[in-house]
């Protein structure tokens, strides 16, 4: 496992770049770098998974870029072992496979974006940067507004939190942009391509069951019964949309 330097002065953002392949893992370490970030490398699935789990200062990462292929542990089970410690922080996976099940597969698990190999290491980059301005949303004027809420819920654009009656609800930041933008328009419908369009970057090449997925997600999360939504309700035909009311 290796650490990218740090100069003096404010502290650089630090991404994991977990891949067995050296080169694969040089190449977009120096194009990481060059941009301006720290690098932590890890080249198995435990070693990823450790340093993704870490938290102090100088090593904790503010985006995983995570193969998918990995000896001693694949980057699906990295993912799912991330997320269900809380790991927030945007995961990029890096995959040879095409089909999109797999793909589907790896964002139902937590993952905020993919790119399929061969890539363009400044691709990767580019993906790192688009997650980690999602996650600094307060910057935008849409985040200084404040709290979204809606019956039961509480969305904090300032402080990117959650509370669902009261208690404090963990999500990623591709469900939270997804929900922010759907309390943001309460009652209005909006099809599987507009919030593709709207909440995830133009370079995104996944399809519109993406959509699908996270909302599945945020059912599980903030619905009392999943099975039957009161607060994201589906269109029939039409798309989905953030009922305030219930």
């Amino acid at each position: 496992m290796t650490h990218g330097a740090s100069l003096l002065g404010a502290p650089k953002p630090v991404v994991l770049v977990v891949d067995d392949e050296p080169i694969v893992a040089e190449v977009v370490g120096h194009y990481l770098r060059r941009d301006g970030f720290a690098v932590v490398s890890a080249s198995t699935g435990p070693e990823g998974l450790a340093a993704g789990l870490a938290k102090e200062a100088g090593s904790a990462p503010q985006a995983i870029v995570l193969d998918v292929m990995l000896p001693g542990m694949d980057g699906l089970e990295v993912c799912r072992r991330l997320r269900e410690a809380h790991v927030t922080a945007p995961i990029i996976l890096l995959t040879a496979r095409g089909e999109e099940a797999d793909r589907v597969g790896g964002l139902g698990l937590g993952a905020d974006d993919y790119v399929v190999k061969p890539f363009s290491p400044a691709e990767v980059v580019a993906r790192v940067k688009a997650q980690l301005r999602r996650v600094r949303l307060d910057t935008t004027p849409a985040a200084r507004d404040g709290a979204l809420r809606g019956g039961d819920i509480e969305l904090d654009s300032l402080q990117r939190q959650l509370k669902v009656r009261g208690q404090s609800v963990v999500l990623t930041a591709k469900e939270f942009d997804l929900l922010h933008y759907l309390m943001a328009h309460p009652a209005e419908v909006f099809s599987r391509d507009e919030l593709l369009d709207a909440v995830w970057d133009k370079g995104f090449v996944g399809g519109p069951a993406t959509v699908t997925v996270h909302i599945r997600r945020l059912r599980e999360k903030i619905e009392r019964d999943p099975s039957r939504p009161t607060h994201l309700k589906v269109v029939w035909g039409t798309g989905y949309k953030f009922d305030p009311s219930a």
